[in-house]
């Protein structure tokens, strides 16, 4: 998909409709936020940099979430990127059936926008200049029918540059979930993104560490394969719980291939969720405090 035209799919006007009807309300940053409408928390997951399992972690949090009885969705806002669908077995076309574009669901529930649903198959690429995308990212979010939710994850792309800066603007994020890898350099990179994050004034979360282990099949010794973790240090530097200690496990690996990746349960993911929901609450009540 290339070119510069306006996204397929999608309203192209030049004020999105907002999620709800509402309008606009100022907010962060020079642009206005968009009205929440029937969502009640919208969280952003990300790393600022790639290949350290953010989206696997995003839909491992909405699988538990909904096994957890909560409502949830997932805008999948690496457009150029996208891996929900696959991991999910989502595929498209969206529609628009009058009441906003409608988002594929999954088979346990979870409602899913991505620009994958847009191109002719899953190796076609999205070649477009940063305003499309920011513009996609905002119609996402405020053309589509959501309707009740407990929680929209929001999956972040790699680095800290236009849609980073767009969500954070115009989308009435709650918070931020930030996902590392042991490595002293995955800890280098994330602390951009969290250093952005705070200087918009978007709650922090927690942090997730991914791949921070594994487990022999034989003799059940458990390996660091990346070498000793350092989350407890970017968390206390930030101020922030550490909301999980995620394994590298074979059969993450083996559901996310097969497009199955919200069977996967686990302790781990478990204490995730509920670590997860217990951060978000403490964040509503420092805000509400703050008001």
């Amino acid at each position: 998909m290339s070119g510069g035209g306006a996204p397929p799919g999608t309203r192209p006007t030049s004020s999105p409709s907002h999620a709800g009807g509402g309008a606009p309300h100022g907010g962060r940053g020079v642009l206005q936020r968009m009205d929440k409408g029937q969502v009640r928390h919208v969280v952003a997951v990300g790393s600022g940099k790639g290949g350290v399992g953010k989206s696997s972690v995003t839909a491992l949090l909405a699988a538990e979430l909904r096994r957890r009885g909560r409502t949830v969705g997932i805008l999948d806002a690496d457009i150029t990127g996208p891996s929900i669908p696959k991991l999910l077995g989502l595929t498209g076309p969206l529609t628009d059936r009058g009441e906003g574009i409608e988002p594929a669901v999954s088979r346990v529930g979870i409602p899913v926008v991505s620009s994958q649903f847009m191109v002719e198959d899953e190796q076609t690429p999205v070649i477009w200049r940063g305003p499309l995308v920011t513009r996609l990212i905002t119609q996402f979010f405020g053309s589509v029918h959501w309707g009740a939710l407990d929680y929209l994850l929001i999956d972040m792309p790699p680095g800290t540059s236009d849609v980073p800066l767009t969500v954070f603007q115009t989308i009435p994020i709650d918070g931020m979930v930030f996902v590392l890898t042991p490595q002293d350099l995955a800890a280098l990179i994330v602390k951009k993104a969290m250093n952005m994050a705070r200087e918009l004034h978007v709650p922090l979360l927690g942090v997730v560490e991914n791949m921070a282990w594994m487990r022999c099949a034989h003799c059940g010794e458990k390996t660091e394969l990346f070498g000793p973790s350092r989350v407890g240090k970017v968390a206390e530097e930030y101020g922030v719980p550490v909301l999980a200690h995620l394994p590298v496990v074979a059969a993450v690996s083996e559901l996310a291939d097969a497009g199955r990746l919200d069977e996967h349960v686990a302790p781990e993911v478990a204490e995730f969720g509920a670590a997860f929901e217990s951060a978000v609450e403490k964040a509503t009540q420092s805000s509400m405090t703050v008001l």
